[in-house]
């Protein structure tokens, strides 16, 4: 275990890390089944990277392919009071996993609601937030950077992208973006204490400028529901134009699957 800055001690567990990654430990593993199963056992403010992963799952429980060379990181962050206060997370997670790919030199980035970080119409990121206490939250970020993902799953091909083929990342290591990673993270984190996400929310919505044609499997309906998605409201519901014109907000509870059209 390795921590992120020169400090011994970490953070309270209601307070996120001072400046310069104050309060992150992180634990380097060759292999892992998932990092978020490790990630579970451990406080706030420690993280969890593997090599790969030989069993790693996105949202809904789909496998995402883990091979030598991606980031596959998980971290734990305090979740205190009701959890409703906490259920913008993941799309604050994704904002600031968009924030530090974007300082690495990455144009063109956006979020396919509510989890996946593309690049056009290719995937570079995934994320997955995970409750297994009352008090803490694993959120668990994979992104391809060295690795070749369509060679290890070749049904993959022509499907992701790279983060070492998008910015010039020099002698940038694994561990070096994981820790701009946790630090985009803990700010993400503070901007919800502070309850800030209505910030957040209109960041995602400039990146989603124009509307695209989607379909939504819904929870509880036999038929997907197909219309425009229209960004996110304050409360990070997604907002949808049907061919009447009418606009309909879906938690992401609801939605079991998004598809571009």
């Amino acid at each position: 275990m390795s921590a992120l800055d020169h400090t011994a001690e970490s953070s309270p567990a209601d307070l996120a890390p001072e400046a310069g990654f104050g309060g992150w430990f992180l634990e380097v593993h060759p292999e892992l089944d998932t990092t978020n199963r490790i990630a579970a056992t451990l406080p706030a403010w420690h993280a969890v990277r593997a090599d790969t992963q030989t069993a790693g799952r996105g949202r809904t429980g789909r496998v995402w392919t883990s091979d030598r060379g991606g980031l596959w990181l998980s971290a734990v962050v305090p979740c205190p009071g009701p959890r409703e206060r906490w259920s913008t997370l993941p799309l604050a997670a994704g904002q600031a996993l968009i924030s530090a790919l974007s300082g690495l030199g990455v144009s063109g980035l956006r979020l396919r609601w509510p989890n996946d970080l593309l690049v056009g119409s290719r995937k570079l990121a995934g994320l997955l937030v995970e409750r297994h206490s009352p008090d803490t939250a694993v959120v668990g970020i994979g992104v391809n950077v060295f690795n070749d993902p369509e060679h290890a799953a070749p049904a993959l091909r022509g499907a992701t992208a790279r983060l070492a083929d998008l910015a010039p990342l020099g002698a940038r290591d694994l561990d070096d973006i994981a820790a701009l990673v946790l630090h985009a993270l803990a700010r993400a984190h503070a901007r919800l204490l502070a309850g800030e996400f209505a910030l957040v929310a209109a960041e995602l919505n400039r990146s989603w400028s124009e509307p695209r044609l989607v379909s939504l499997l819904l929870a509880g309906r036999a038929n997907p529901a197909v219309g425009w998605f229209l960004g996110i409201d304050d409360a990070g519901r997604l907002r949808l134009r049907d061919a009447d014109g009418a606009i309909t907000s879906h938690d992401p509870t609801q939605v079991a699957l998004l598809r571009e059209l």
